[in-house]
């Protein structure tokens, strides 16, 4: 399978006009002083000599997220027949180390990581074992995602699931409240990644008519991730394993999640159909500067800075600090702190007409009588066909 390219990798910027009265809004909503037609494209462009990765620095990065995971894990298998709750203890720094290894991954999918295409995936393809991810399938997956985030007329791969409030309105009672559970804290951080890591990525979801090349990726990845567990078994016991290993997979998938939410789901964030659609407004101000401690800066490899790293992909995430730096004005531009990012969890229902996330009180508290009678003939109309 020909794999897709995201547009700031293609060099060009998609297809779709700016509507002027939303780049108005946009402009009002954001303080920075960022602009999404000339100086955003031409942002993206100073933005390239960043790209370049540094090998050593690299393998450097990989060592000091391995070997501490390796240590870590060592650590709470030793403290099973011995102190297990209090080791377990160990498994919230492992989950970080399993996050960062994750991150990793992430950049060897986007090729920029090391020089090389084929250093980027293999070293990618090797922590997606550890990770449970099929790395080419969900670099195909990943890409789809850089390529239409914020178009809402592209959803449904490698995001999260958001409907309009005109969706939610025009679905039976029985759907509405399905998507009520599926947003709600303990299934989206809780049951929803473990479910995501490790079952759905057992097969190539999304992409199972897409050719051969998925497939292999997942399968692959299985056979790899059997053999491991396989291994690991024979060696220390079922009990043991699993007692380590589990709960480090289960908070490091939560983790993960959790970061993929905050960084497209916050109410000033960018929805657009498609005539209307635009990359560069759609990565500056679709994507969220998550400006946590610095602690968690490091143990999620800079993945909050996410406004520029859909602006320009291929940035190796140890070069995205020095772009803030180099670049003041991106500071601010979709900026959430660890308590403000909180409050995002309520944040569920595209609102078209305010251009904004809202939640299912606020979708009720302002929603016209005519909006309301719209939405019931429009269901109506659906449930007749």
């Amino acid at each position: 399978m020909t794999e897709p390219k995201t547009t700031e990798e293609q060099g060009q910027a998609p297809s779709g006009k700016p509507g002027s009265s939303l780049v108005g809004q946009r402009m009002v909503q954001h303080t920075a002083t960022v602009h999404f037609t000339s100086e955003s494209q031409a942002l993206a462009r100073a933005l390239a000599r960043y790209r370049e990765p540094s090998s050593t620095r690299s393998v450097l990065e990989i060592a000091i997220t391995a070997i501490p995971f390796a240590i870590i894990w060592i650590l709470m298998w030793l403290s099973v027949d011995t102190g297990y709750w209090l080791g377990l203890l160990l498994a919230v720094p492992a989950a970080g180390f399993l996050v960062r290894l994750f991150m990793i991954q992430h950049d060897c999918g986007h090729g920029s990581f090391f020089r090389y295409r084929r250093a980027n995936d293999w070293v990618g393809r090797a922590i997606g074992v550890l990770t449970l991810t099929p790395y080419d399938f969900w670099r195909g997956a990943h890409a789809l995602h850089h390529a239409g985030s914020g178009n809402l007329d592209r959803r449904g791969i490698g995001d999260i699931d958001t409907l309009t409030v005109h969706e939610f309105l025009a679905l039976s009672r029985g759907r509405r409240l399905l998507y009520r559970l599926y947003r709600h804290p303990i299934v989206m951080f809780g049951v929803g990644p473990a479910y995501l890591f490790i079952l759905r990525h057992r097969l190539p979801t999304g992409l199972m008519h897409s050719g051969l090349h998925p497939w292999l990726s997942a399968m692959a990845t299985n056979v790899a991730i059997a053999a491991l567990v396989v291994t690991m078994t024979w060696l220390l016991g079922a009990g043991p394993f699993l007692l380590v290993q589990l709960p480090i997979t289960l908070l490091a998938a939560s983790i993960g999640v959790w970061l993929f939410y905050v960084q497209h789901q916050f109410e000033d964030t960018f929805w657009a159909r498609d005539e209307s659609w635009n990359f560069h407004e759609a990565a500056l101000h679709g994507s969220s500067h998550y400006d946590l401690p610095i602690i968690l800066r490091w143990f999620t490899a800079n993945i909050g800075v996410h406004h520029v790293h859909h602006l320009c992909s291929r940035i190796p995430y140890y070069r995205l600090p020095q772009v803030l730096r180099d670049h003041p004005q991106l500071s601010a531009v979709g900026r959430l702190t660890l308590f403000e990012s909180l409050r995002c969890v309520r944040k569920v229902l595209w609102d078209e007409g305010r251009h904004k996330l809202v939640s299912f009180r606020e979708m009720k508290a302002t929603m016209p009588g005519k909006l309301r009678s719209d939405s019931l003939r429009l269901r109506n109309g659906i449930s007749a066909t």
